[in-house]
């Protein structure tokens, strides 16, 4: 781990001096000096960037000194937490970073600003691939922050063999030792994946069959889960999960009994993007902020940090990135599982699929079961207090 660590900061000292003139760059575009002293409110992941913990840049900080605009720094753990929140009005905030799909949704509801790309020299850092994606086709609102795709985590010291199924998500031998996802999106499309079935689908059908699924593994499922997963993974409290590659790498550097595999039914392949939404307060600050992102210096800092596929060339293109070599994140042809992407649904399979979900948490089978409790609640209160009338009716006839 120290090793790894002096390797980061010797290649953040490097890039850095040669990557010092950047914000001279933007500066042509954006007069700095006047942004000083103002605030930027930025939404993202938890455990999603480099945050100063062992040693590492402490990435937020650097940007405030860099240009003296405050940070103010909050933090979700799904797509779908993001955009309620959001949609809400509940809060303003300047700098957002959803998965593809959602950014989908957000361009389609017109929850999202566009980007000036002239105030953004640093995105010919990103490589070619990930840009004109099927979320962003013009590339108009979003830049490619980090990519991914998600597998099984598991102990070795727990698990019999190398899995190498989302059935065994299912196994009853690891009864109350499975971690599943606790947002409706991915847990779908694992059980999607096992029962292959397009993950894109708007057959009502399709999504009962896969919510039957998740019905199915319930018993065994230990908890739903999102960040809690770091803490029972590398302390032994659960043996499998199902999580994002990258911070699977991180959950081993912590605990090395823990292994990685991509299943063979398939995955999600997803690019998390960084994004100005609409209402932002200071445009110019957000603009700024994901050009300091995309810096070379930067995105190596939280390449190393985060463990996720990077999508910025200048990252790749450094000897001294420790995963440039990472079949994990970086797999060749022969060992790459078959992806998917998500899409954005339309209104009717988001209702149908929030509604399962929502069946699926509360019992596992259909709210039916709840109703049946608050009427035989009800009918137990009214019995009640017809029983207690009577009684004080009976008391007052005897006087």
């Amino acid at each position: 781990m120290m090793k790894k660590i002096f390797s980061v900061l010797f290649a953040v000292i490097v890039i850095a001096l040669s990557c010092s003139a950047s914000f001279g760059v933007a500066a042509k575009q954006i007069d700095v000096s006047k942004l000083k002293g103002t605030e930027i409110n930025v939404y993202n992941w938890g455990e999603y960037i480099s945050d100063g913990a062992e040693d590492t840049l402490d990435v937020n900080k650097e940007f405030e000194k860099e240009t003296g605009i405050k940070v103010n720094y909050t933090t979700y753990d799904s797509n779908e937490n993001m955009y309620n929140k959001i949609k809400s009005g509940g809060a303003n905030y300047d700098i957002i970073i959803p998965s593809d799909y959602m950014i989908e949704r957000m361009i389609d509801e017109d929850m999202l600003e566009k980007i000036n790309f002239d105030n953004i020299p640093n995105y010919k850092n990103i490589i070619p691939k990930y840009k004109d994606l099927y979320f962003d086709p013009k590339n108009e609102y979003s830049v490619p922050y980090n990519v991914g795709m998600v597998g099984l985590v598991y102990n070795t010291k727990m698990v019999e063999g190398t899995p190498d199924s989302w059935s065994i998500m299912w196994d009853k031998k690891y009864k109350g030792q499975v971690l599943m996802f606790n947002n409706s999106r991915d847990a779908f499309g694992i059980a999607q994946f096992l029962l292959g079935i397009d993950v894109n689908t708007t057959s009502e059908q399709d999504w009962k069959k896969a919510y039957q699924k998740l019905k199915e593994q319930k018993p065994v499922v230990q908890s739903y889960v999102m960040d809690d997963v770091f803490n029972k993974m590398e302390g032994g409290e659960a043996a499998i999960a199902a999580y994002y590659a990258g911070d699977c790498i991180g959950m081993a550097e912590n605990n090395p009994d823990l292994a990685f595999v991509y299943p063979k039914e398939g995955t999600n392949i997803f690019v998390d993007s960084i994004c100005i939404p609409k209402g932002c307060q200071n445009k110019d600050a957000a603009e700024l902020y994901i050009n300091f992102l995309l810096r070379g210096d930067i995105a190596l800092a939280n390449a190393e940090c985060l463990c996720y596929a990077t999508p910025n060339q200048a990252v790749l293109d450094n000897e001294d990135y420790s995963f440039r070599d990472n079949e994990m994140l970086y797999p060749d042809e022969e060992h790459t599982p078959t992806t998917e992407y998500f899409h954005n649904l339309d209104s009717e399979t988001l209702m149908l699929m929030t509604s399962l979900w929502d069946n699926l948490k509360i019992e596992g089978n259909d709210v039916m079961s709840v109703y049946i409790g608050l009427i035989t609640f009800a009918v137990i209160v009214v019995v009640y207090f017809i029983y207690r009338t009577i009684r004080k009716k009976k008391r007052e006839s005897m006087y």
